[in-house]
Protein backbone atom coordinates (compact mmCIF):
# COMPACT_ATOMS: atom_id res chain seq x y z
CA UNK A 1 0.00 0.00 0.00
CA UNK A 2 0.95 3.44 -0.99
CA UNK A 3 0.47 5.86 2.12
CA UNK A 4 0.88 8.80 0.53
CA UNK A 5 3.45 9.83 2.43
CA UNK A 6 5.89 10.83 -0.01
CA UNK A 7 7.55 14.53 0.71
CA UNK A 8 4.85 15.14 3.49
CA UNK A 9 6.53 16.53 6.91
CA UNK A 10 5.63 15.88 10.35
CA UNK A 11 6.93 17.19 13.47
CA UNK A 12 7.33 14.82 16.29
CA UNK A 13 8.05 15.53 19.89
CA UNK A 14 9.77 13.58 22.16
CA UNK A 15 11.24 11.63 19.34
CA UNK A 16 15.34 10.44 20.11
CA UNK A 17 14.37 7.61 21.07
CA UNK A 18 11.28 5.03 22.05
CA UNK A 19 8.02 5.53 19.99
CA UNK A 20 8.56 8.73 18.61
CA UNK A 21 11.64 7.32 17.51
CA UNK A 22 10.06 4.66 16.24
CA UNK A 23 7.48 6.52 14.14
CA UNK A 24 10.25 9.04 13.00
CA UNK A 25 11.83 5.93 10.72
CA UNK A 26 8.88 4.67 9.53
CA UNK A 27 7.33 7.89 8.26
CA UNK A 28 11.43 8.54 6.79
CA UNK A 29 11.38 5.20 4.92
CA UNK A 30 7.89 6.44 3.37
CA UNK A 31 9.82 9.25 1.89
CA UNK A 32 8.19 11.76 4.77
CA UNK A 33 10.31 14.22 5.55
CA UNK A 34 10.77 14.54 9.94
CA UNK A 35 11.46 17.77 12.71
CA UNK A 36 12.27 15.56 16.22
CA UNK A 37 12.37 17.34 19.13
CA UNK A 38 13.92 16.24 22.62
CA UNK A 39 15.11 18.30 25.77
CA UNK A 40 18.32 16.56 24.91
CA UNK A 41 20.52 18.47 22.17
CA UNK A 42 22.91 15.59 21.69
CA UNK A 43 20.95 13.21 21.59
CA UNK A 44 17.93 14.39 19.45
CA UNK A 45 21.11 15.45 17.16
CA UNK A 46 22.27 12.03 16.86
CA UNK A 47 18.54 10.84 16.04
CA UNK A 48 18.07 13.22 13.11
CA UNK A 49 21.47 11.99 11.67
CA UNK A 50 20.32 8.38 12.06
CA UNK A 51 17.40 8.94 10.10
CA UNK A 52 19.47 10.32 7.33
CA UNK A 53 20.83 13.99 7.88
CA UNK A 54 19.52 17.48 7.06
CA UNK A 55 17.68 16.15 4.09
CA UNK A 56 15.24 14.15 6.00
CA UNK A 57 15.47 14.75 9.55
CA UNK A 58 16.35 17.65 11.25
CA UNK A 59 16.94 17.94 15.14
CA UNK A 60 15.66 20.65 17.84
CA UNK A 61 16.14 20.63 21.37
CA UNK A 62 13.11 21.77 23.03
CA UNK A 63 10.53 21.12 26.31
CA UNK A 64 6.98 20.86 26.18
CA UNK A 65 6.46 22.69 29.02
CA UNK A 66 8.15 26.20 27.37
CA UNK A 67 4.97 27.80 25.84
CA UNK A 68 7.19 28.66 22.74
CA UNK A 69 7.88 25.53 21.86
CA UNK A 70 5.31 24.52 19.83
CA UNK A 71 5.42 27.56 17.53
CA UNK A 72 9.47 27.04 17.36
CA UNK A 73 8.53 23.51 15.81
CA UNK A 74 6.41 24.64 13.12
CA UNK A 75 8.99 27.17 12.54
CA UNK A 76 11.39 24.52 11.67
CA UNK A 77 9.00 22.60 9.61
CA UNK A 78 8.17 25.31 7.22
CA UNK A 79 11.87 26.94 7.18
CA UNK A 80 13.68 23.60 6.77
CA UNK A 81 11.52 21.67 4.82
CA UNK A 82 8.75 24.20 3.47
CA UNK A 83 5.20 22.53 4.60
CA UNK A 84 3.85 21.01 7.44
CA UNK A 85 1.30 17.93 7.48
CA UNK A 86 0.86 16.63 10.90
CA UNK A 87 2.30 15.67 14.40
CA UNK A 88 3.24 12.94 16.89
CA UNK A 89 2.92 14.45 19.86
CA UNK A 90 4.58 12.48 22.12
CA UNK A 91 5.60 13.21 25.86
CA UNK A 92 7.89 11.26 28.57
CA UNK A 93 5.99 8.96 31.29
CA UNK A 94 4.85 10.84 34.28
CA UNK A 95 6.46 9.04 37.88
CA UNK A 96 5.26 5.83 38.91
CA UNK A 97 3.30 5.79 41.87
CA UNK A 98 -0.11 5.70 43.54
CA UNK A 99 -2.77 8.07 42.95
CA UNK A 100 -3.70 8.72 46.69
CA UNK A 101 0.39 9.25 47.60
CA UNK A 102 1.59 11.19 44.73
CA UNK A 103 2.45 14.75 46.31
CA UNK A 104 0.89 17.82 44.95
CA UNK A 105 4.19 18.86 43.61
CA UNK A 106 4.72 15.32 41.33
CA UNK A 107 0.63 16.00 39.99
CA UNK A 108 1.60 19.64 38.88
CA UNK A 109 4.72 19.63 37.19
CA UNK A 110 3.06 16.28 35.37
CA UNK A 111 0.18 18.29 34.30
CA UNK A 112 2.76 21.00 33.53
CA UNK A 113 4.04 18.20 31.18
CA UNK A 114 2.13 15.27 30.25
CA UNK A 115 -1.09 17.07 30.18
CA UNK A 116 -1.17 21.51 29.26
CA UNK A 117 2.36 20.41 27.18
CA UNK A 118 0.63 18.42 24.98
CA UNK A 119 -2.71 21.21 24.61
CA UNK A 120 -0.69 23.07 23.82
CA UNK A 121 1.47 21.34 21.11
CA UNK A 122 -1.93 20.02 19.72
CA UNK A 123 -4.06 23.89 19.45
CA UNK A 124 -0.46 25.49 17.93
CA UNK A 125 -0.38 22.67 15.42
CA UNK A 126 -4.02 22.09 14.66
CA UNK A 127 -3.87 26.25 13.44
CA UNK A 128 -0.81 25.45 11.73
CA UNK A 129 -2.33 22.35 9.37
CA UNK A 130 -3.75 22.56 5.65
CA UNK A 131 -6.91 20.58 4.48
CA UNK A 132 -5.62 16.86 4.94
CA UNK A 133 -3.67 17.23 8.04
CA UNK A 134 -3.62 15.09 11.24
CA UNK A 135 -1.80 15.23 14.35
CA UNK A 136 -1.63 11.57 16.41
CA UNK A 137 -1.22 11.61 20.44
CA UNK A 138 1.23 8.96 22.13
CA UNK A 139 -0.97 8.48 25.13
CA UNK A 140 -1.46 5.04 26.82
CA UNK A 141 -4.22 2.07 27.27
CA UNK A 142 -4.63 4.22 31.10
CA UNK A 143 -6.67 6.34 28.96
CA UNK A 144 -9.30 3.37 29.02
CA UNK A 145 -8.42 0.93 32.05
CA UNK A 146 -6.02 2.13 34.85
CA UNK A 147 -2.87 0.48 34.90
CA UNK A 148 -1.84 -0.52 39.04
CA UNK A 149 1.05 2.06 40.03
CA UNK A 150 0.70 4.98 37.41
CA UNK A 151 -1.74 6.94 39.44
CA UNK A 152 -0.47 10.06 37.36
CA UNK A 153 -0.96 8.51 33.87
CA UNK A 154 -3.98 7.07 35.21
CA UNK A 155 -5.70 10.73 36.20
CA UNK A 156 -4.36 12.71 33.07
CA UNK A 157 -4.15 10.26 30.04
CA UNK A 158 -8.41 9.88 29.73
CA UNK A 159 -8.32 13.52 30.00
CA UNK A 160 -6.21 13.70 26.79
CA UNK A 161 -8.58 11.32 25.15
CA UNK A 162 -11.55 13.77 25.86
CA UNK A 163 -9.39 17.27 24.64
CA UNK A 164 -8.26 14.59 21.30
CA UNK A 165 -12.13 14.10 20.67
CA UNK A 166 -13.17 17.72 21.23
CA UNK A 167 -10.71 19.36 18.97
CA UNK A 168 -11.12 16.76 16.27
CA UNK A 169 -14.45 18.10 16.48
CA UNK A 170 -13.66 21.39 15.84
CA UNK A 171 -10.91 20.97 13.03
CA UNK A 172 -12.60 18.24 10.92
CA UNK A 173 -14.25 20.56 9.30
CA UNK A 174 -10.98 21.97 7.81
CA UNK A 175 -9.99 18.09 6.85
CA UNK A 176 -7.64 18.25 10.25
CA UNK A 177 -7.81 14.74 11.59
CA UNK A 178 -7.02 14.02 15.06
CA UNK A 179 -6.38 10.06 16.70
CA UNK A 180 -5.44 9.44 20.00
CA UNK A 181 -3.09 6.10 20.02
CA UNK A 182 -2.83 3.84 23.02
CA UNK A 183 0.34 1.86 23.37
CA UNK A 184 0.50 -1.12 25.72
CA UNK A 185 3.62 -3.19 26.72
CA UNK A 186 5.98 -2.16 23.79
CA UNK A 187 9.67 -2.55 24.88
CA UNK A 188 10.76 1.05 25.39
CA UNK A 189 13.12 2.58 27.71
CA UNK A 190 10.11 3.69 30.01
CA UNK A 191 8.90 0.04 30.39
CA UNK A 192 12.59 -1.10 31.22
CA UNK A 193 12.70 1.16 33.99
CA UNK A 194 8.86 0.08 35.19
CA UNK A 195 10.21 -3.82 35.36
CA UNK A 196 13.73 -3.16 36.90
CA UNK A 197 11.72 -1.10 39.51
CA UNK A 198 9.94 -4.05 40.65
CA UNK A 199 13.35 -5.47 41.76
CA UNK A 200 12.88 -8.64 39.54
CA UNK A 201 12.21 -7.26 35.72
CA UNK A 202 12.72 -10.75 33.84
CA UNK A 203 9.35 -11.72 36.60
CA UNK A 204 7.46 -8.20 35.74
CA UNK A 205 8.09 -8.91 32.19
CA UNK A 206 6.72 -12.70 32.14
CA UNK A 207 4.06 -11.61 34.58
CA UNK A 208 2.89 -8.72 32.17
CA UNK A 209 3.70 -10.68 28.73
CA UNK A 210 0.77 -13.60 30.13
CA UNK A 211 -2.13 -11.02 30.25
CA UNK A 212 -1.28 -9.89 26.69
CA UNK A 213 -3.29 -12.34 24.39
CA UNK A 214 -0.76 -12.45 21.71
CA UNK A 215 1.93 -13.58 25.10
CA UNK A 216 4.34 -11.01 24.05
CA UNK A 217 5.85 -7.33 24.73
CA UNK A 218 5.31 -5.23 21.63
CA UNK A 219 8.20 -3.66 19.54
CA UNK A 220 8.53 -0.33 19.16
CA UNK A 221 8.59 -0.86 15.33
CA UNK A 222 4.93 -2.01 15.73
CA UNK A 223 3.78 1.12 17.34
CA UNK A 224 5.33 3.43 14.76
CA UNK A 225 3.65 1.59 11.60
CA UNK A 226 0.52 2.15 13.14
CA UNK A 227 1.37 5.85 14.28
CA UNK A 228 2.60 6.64 10.44
CA UNK A 229 -0.29 4.85 8.88
CA UNK A 230 -2.48 7.00 11.06
CA UNK A 231 -1.11 10.17 10.32
CA UNK A 232 -0.60 8.88 6.20
CA UNK A 233 -3.51 10.51 3.70
CA UNK A 234 -4.17 6.60 3.68
CA UNK A 235 -6.07 6.85 6.92
CA UNK A 236 -7.98 10.09 5.40
CA UNK A 237 -10.93 9.19 7.23
CA UNK A 238 -10.23 8.43 10.79
CA UNK A 239 -10.39 11.01 13.01
CA UNK A 240 -11.85 11.67 17.11
CA UNK A 241 -10.90 8.30 17.88
CA UNK A 242 -8.22 6.25 19.82
CA UNK A 243 -6.41 3.42 18.80
CA UNK A 244 -4.55 0.58 21.02
CA UNK A 245 -1.90 -0.81 20.08
CA UNK A 246 -1.62 -3.48 22.82
CA UNK A 247 -1.53 -6.46 21.33
CA UNK A 248 -5.41 -7.31 22.35
CA UNK A 249 -4.55 -6.32 26.18
CA UNK A 250 -7.34 -4.18 26.99
CA UNK A 251 -10.63 -5.90 27.49
CA UNK A 252 -13.20 -3.29 26.45
CA UNK A 253 -15.10 -4.13 22.86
Amino acid sequence: MDLGLTDRVYVLTGASRGLGHATAQCLVADGARVVLSARDADAVAAAAQRLGGPERAVGLAADLTDPKTPGQLVAAAREHFGRLDGALISVGGPPAGKAAQISDEQWRQSFETVFLGTVRAVRTVADALPEGGAIGLVLSTSARGPVPGLGISNGLRPGLVGVAKDVADDYGPRGVRVVGLLPGRILTDRNRELFAATGDPERARAEAEATIPLRRIGDPAEFGRVAAFVLSPAASYLTGITVPVDGGALRGL
